[in-house]
């Protein structure tokens, strides 16, 4: 398995790591990556690594089998040796990017409490398709709760949860489209607002986010389009 150090500081900008494998299509596995892999809506990062002797761009990461993450170099170039030691950069602006949105798509989940039919994330916009079979009355007043929530500063934190307390609380799942991973016996929770009476939000996510909702910046709705007969999709992009 790949150490996922992003989960534990998704501030952490490098690390060094050990080559682990090489994959048939030329794709990298590090024994521990802060590079995280495409999922949930969320792109795969991009970056460099460095090791004696060379250097390579990096478009993504994705998934690979064991639970390890493969990184997928921009274009066919000599790859370091299994053994090397690699230091990894990630593309910062980007992946912060990501994190503000990712965080953002949470609070408008918030501000439309409706069952959620898919979604995606990009570095400076993101969206999210409700099953909504009317369109909200005013955007305006929408995009004011969504900055609402934004400016009040809201501490974003994580916890974990059986599978069994997932299935005892299924509410907690906002997405008809996509699961939360079951299987390894706990699921990724991601908070906003402190526990209890300051709470905004609680639901299963293995994606990367800022630590506070200031952080996101002002957002505008910048589209709400009909894609089917109860589907909304709602576009938010960083003013």
């Amino acid at each position: 398995m790949t150490k996922t150090l992003f989960l534990d500081d998704p501030y952490r900008k490098s690390a060094s790591a050990k080559v682990t494998a090489l994959t048939e299509e030329g794709g990298i596995v590090l024994d521990q990556t802060i590079f995280y892999a495409r999922g949930g809506g969320q792109p795969g990062d991009s970056g460099t690594l460095d090791w004696d002797g060379g250097r390579i761009p990096i478009a993504t990461a994705v998934k690979g089998e064991e639970g390890t993450i493969v990184l997928v170099p921009s274009e066919p170039s000599a790859l370091p040796p299994v053994g090397a030691t690699v230091d990894q950069r990630l593309d910062w602006e980007r992946r912060f990017g990501h994190m503000r949105i990712h965080t953002a798509l949470h609070l408008l989940s918030v501000v439309v409490p409706l069952p959620v039919t898919g979604g995606a994330i990009a570095a400076d916009k993101g969206r999210l398709d409700f099953n909504m079979p009317d369109p909200p009355e005013d955007k305006a007043v929408l995009e004011g709760q969504l900055n609402a929530l934004v400016t009040r500063d809201l501490p974003v934190s994580v916890d974990w949860i059986t599978d069994d307390e997932l299935d005892d609380n299924p509410g907690l799942v906002k997405t008809l489209s996509v699961q939360p991973p079951r299987g390894a016996g706990q699921v990724r929770l991601v908070r906003i607002g402190k526990e209890g009476r300051d709470q905004v939000d609680l639901q299963p996510c293995g994606g990367t986010h800022v630590a506070r909702t200031g952080e996101v910046g002002k957002l505008t709705i910048a589209k709400i389009e009909n894609k089917g007969k109860q589907n909304r999709r709602v576009t938010i992009e960083l003013a």
